[in-house]
């Protein structure tokens, strides 16, 4: 049994071959979030995957946000958490709880995490090195401090990656005034990506991808074309929260990220079985 064991793990390696050699040397940007963040079986096999990619040569950057955590010590401190639009309403005491819960204790935690699964990582937000250059997000209701991006610094990023590090980008950034803003994680991973010219996006989430019925996993849609995404809203098909997640995809493939996904992170391992593998458990758009 143990002989037949040792073939199958064989045969997995082999397999995978082609896709480290297609992905050696290539950014791909993880945005990773949902039920990945917060069990803790699903997190050490999320970092687990990042430290495999970046061993044999793919440079992978760790986008991450932190909704649960931000609320969790605005309740701690008795700040009511308020949303717009499903965005969070942000007021300067807010912002303050967000750059400290964000680019302290998630980021610090999952750059040792990553660290004790063997990997070298390096702990950024968007203030440093003037990475993310935001204004405020002019959007209908008043969000408060939520920001728009207005450009990309990928310096901070080029710089740990050729220094062989694994950037964990934690998605806050200050203006020219010093004023802290919430940034929206899909998008900031989008707009990141799309600077680093990365052959791919993955955005983790807690669903199988996009479902032509959103109550049956079955119907997964496995491949989209940027341009049938205005047919798929008009349809239903895509509707809800899952419309600002898609429009980061064809944001990021319009700006020249070669594919962008849908993942769920709920399956252990779902970014090697996406990136390494013919199965694509998610949505691939190009």
């Amino acid at each position: 049994m143990e002989n037949i064991s040792n073939v199958v793990k064989a045969q997995v390696l082999n397999d995978a071959l082609p896709y480290i050699r297609k992905y050696h040397d290539k950014v791909v940007v993880i945005k990773y979030g949902g039920n990945a963040m917060t069990s803790e079986e699903l997190k050490n096999a999320v970092m687990s995957d990042i430290v495999l990619l970046s061993l044999v040569g793919i440079k992978t950057v760790l986008v991450h946000g932190g909704g649960p955590e931000i609320s969790e010590m605005l309740k701690k401190v008795g700040i009511a958490s308020r949303f717009v639009g499903g965005l969070r309403y942000t007021d300067s005491e807010t912002a303050e709880i967000v750059r400290m819960v964000l680019a302290g204790k998630i980021n610090k935690s999952l750059v040792s995490l990553l660290e004790q699964h063997g990997g070298q990582a390096l702990g950024l937000c968007g203030s440093d090195g003037g990475m993310i250059q935001v204004k405020k997000l002019e959007a209908g209701e008043d969000l408060g401090f939520v920001g728009e991006i207005t450009g990309v610094n990928v310096q901070p990023i080029t710089d740990a990656l050729e220094r062989g590090y694994i950037p964990v980008i934690a998605t806050v950034a200050t203006d020219r005034d010093g004023q802290v803003y919430n940034i929206n994680a899909d998008t900031a991973a989008a707009r990141i990506a799309a600077a680093l010219k990365a052959e791919s996006l993955l955005l983790m989430t807690d669903i199988r991808g996009l479902l032509r019925d959103k109550d049956d996993e079955s119907t997964l849609i496995p491949e989209v074309q940027v341009s049938e995404v205005p047919s798929l809203v008009r349809q239903g098909i895509i509707s809800g929260g899952m419309i600002p997640k898609i429009e980061c995809c064809v944001e990021a493939v319009r700006r020249g990220v070669s594919k962008t996904f849908i993942i769920d992170g709920r399956i252990k391992h779902s970014i090697l079985i996406e990136i390494l593998s013919n199965e694509g458990i998610g949505t691939l758009f190009r």
